[in-house]
């Protein structure tokens, strides 16, 4: 239950003696978020603001080409199978969702006629359901008309098993049913606050029943609309080479007004993110870049040219390390990194707590994020109302040194630890960027001066992010020590962000390495207060338990918090992109536009 005086605000705002503003601004007032504030009043019954829209064109196409850079290409078009942000950005392309979030973390509604809220009947006062109207007229790409059948099937597609779809966890748990052609309602299990999950940003993505339905299941990956992707977005496919280039042209008939305002689009892959970079801020080859992880003073050099500038936005993205809970180099039938088995070295608390305090935050920040970079023990940085007090950080070699003794590792000769005659030496992977392989330097430097002998491994990030099942280097199948890389926040709530970890959802063969959870750290009461969690309609208590299971992380050293990112992007002097730190990149890219 919301307590008394939360319950009379909203209760003002509903009536009319407050406004949502006046609202707003005292949450923010008490420690919460916009989106926060806004989700508060959703719960309480208030229907969902929707920030003002500064698409300024008045009619569809003219703009010319747009060319964007993702230095890491996708490598497949089906958001269901899409491992990293890089796939998901390729597949939003063509492919949309119900609704997206946009800069403020509100809801615009994209394939919906309106977001739904208990005033409109769409939101049931037990939060047992929600009833999304579909706007009407919609087509595929080939002209089919998009209906809720569409919305239906991806449920199905989505949770069936041999499917193996990254966005099953999303669907799991409800039932899906046609109303009507043009209205689907979802029925859910338990209570569930944060219903604004399913059909909803990168994972939400509607595929077309009419070109997947033989491919459901066990076939799911012999689709050839995997790599021909025939959606409802404002671009039609025209051209894919994986890890390389997308290229779409405009959609005649997309739904919205005016939109989109480019002719063309070019999603050129590959290359790192300095040169990516250069080619928009410097030299004005491009309009766009995506996720520049690049040194800050480098980019402050770029700035000077004058042709691009950089932007920054601030969600939840984290960059860190994760433990492996498992033994990459023991096989299993067949599987390395099993859960049936446990690692060597990284098992013993003492030791993972010990790799936690060789990692020199301060100085990744000075030499490497600077604007784009805020310090963290966190695994959970936003909003606001979810991070912890709890916790701390610490950088300090002889600490570290000292809790290796305890966990009986000794000096050798050679300055390198020792146990039962094994040395302690780990294996360190991670993409190749430049920020990546200075702070494997930074934490390789200490980890020596406190004994441990670390490896370093980095790997093509087309590679490392692949979905692709044979591919041995992949993060998710994690054959390795430790590895590092980032994971984008892209709702203005925990729900998805920490459902990953859950028990069930660990990452093996026989789910095709889609598990997200690819430590293999299994906690129960860690599961326990996630399935609490999504069922708590009282977000200060919601708030509690997701504060709770980031402790837990903390406390087992799931994961190292390197640095608490901003998303940062390249972007022409002319280009007003429409960006949210709640979204992956292009979830709004109906509404770019070039300013003379």
């Amino acid at each position: 239950m919301l307590d008394n005086n939360l319950r009379t605000m909203i209760d003002d705002v509903k009536g009319g003696r407050m406004d949502r503003r006046a609202f707003v601004k005292r949450m923010i007032a008490v420690g919460l978020t916009a989106p926060m504030a806004n989700q508060l009043l959703a719960i309480g019954g208030v229907a969902m603001a929707q920030s003002p829209n500064p698409y300024k064109p008045t009619k569809r196409g003219g703009g010319g080409p747009l060319k964007v850079l993702w230095w890491q290409g996708p490598t497949l078009l089906n958001p269901h199978f899409a491992t990293g942000t890089k796939d998901q950005d390729g597949s939003r392309i063509f492919y949309e969702p119900l609704a997206s979030w946009d800069v403020d973390g509100h809801l615009n509604p994209i394939l919906a006629a309106e977001i739904p809220s208990i005033q409109n009947g769409g939101l049931a006062a037990d939060a047992k359901s929600v009833t999304w109207k579909l706007k009407p007229g919609v087509k595929w790409h080939d002209g089919k008309p998009f209906t809720a059948d569409d919305v239906v099937f991806n449920w199905e597609y989505a949770t069936d098993p041999a499917t193996a779809a990254v966005s099953s966890a999303t669907y799991a748990d409800m039932t899906v049913e046609k109303v009507d052609d043009l209205t689907i309602r979802i029925v859910f299990k338990k209570p569930t606050p944060f219903w604004a999950n399913a059909f909803v940003g990168g994972y939400g993505c509607i595929i077309p029943k009419h070109l997947f339905a033989e491919y459901k299941g066990s076939k799911s990956r012999e689709a050839p609309t995997n790599l021909k992707p025939v959606g409802t977005g404002p671009y039609k496919f025209v051209e894919f080479k994986p890890g390389d280039l997308i290229r779409g042209e405009i959609n005649q008939d997309y739904h919205m007004a005016n939109r989109p305002s480019f002719d063309t689009i070019e999603m050129k892959g590959g290359g790192d993110a300095v040169s990516a970079a250069r080619a928009v801020i410097q030299t004005g080859e491009y309009d766009f870049a995506w996720n520049i992880q690049v040194e800050d003073e480098v980019l402050l050099r770029l700035e000077k040219g004058g042709k691009g500038k950089t932007l920054y936005a601030v969600g939840g993205d984290i960059e860190f390390i994760a433990i492996n809970f498992t033994d990459p180099n023991t096989e299993i039938d067949g599987e390395r990194s099993s859960i049936k088995t446990k690692h060597p070295i990284l098992s013993d608390p003492k030791v993972r707590q010990a790799l936690a305090m060789l990692v020199d935050r301060e100085s990744v920040k000075k030499v490497i994020y600077g604007r784009a970079g805020r310090v963290t023990a966190n695994y959970l940085n936003g909003p606001e109302e979810f991070v912890s007090k709890n916790t701390r950080w610490e950088f300090n070699i002889e600490k570290a040194a000292a809790l290796l003794e305890e966990a009986g590792w000794k000096a050798g000769s050679d300055g390198i630890r020792e146990k039962d005659g094994k040395k302690l030496k780990l294996l360190y992977q991670t993409s190749i960027n430049g920020p990546r392989q200075k702070t494997q330097a930074i934490v390789k430097q200490a980890c020596q001066k406190a004994g441990i002998d670390v490896e370093l491994k980095s790997v093509v990030a087309s590679v490392f992010f692949s979905s692709d099942v044979a591919n041995p280097d992949t993060y998710s199948k994690f054959y390795a020590d430790i590895e590092m890389f980032q994971i984008p926040m892209t709702q203005p709530d925990p729900a998805l962000h920490m459902r990953r970890y859950l028990s069930r959802n660990v990452a093996t063969k026989e789910n095709k390495w889609q598990g997200q959870n690819f430590p293999r750290w299994v906690n129960k009461d860690f599961d326990a207060a996630i399935d609490a969690a999504d069922t708590e309609t009282d977000p200060l208590k919601r708030a509690d338990l997701y504060i709770k299971c980031n402790d837990l992380m903390w406390q087992d050293t799931v994961v190292i918090p390197v640095m608490h990112r901003l998303a940062v992007e390249a972007c022409s002097n002319t280009l007003r992109p429409a960006l949210s730190g709640w979204a992956n990149q292009t979830d709004n890219l109906q509404d770019w536009y070039r300013e003379a």
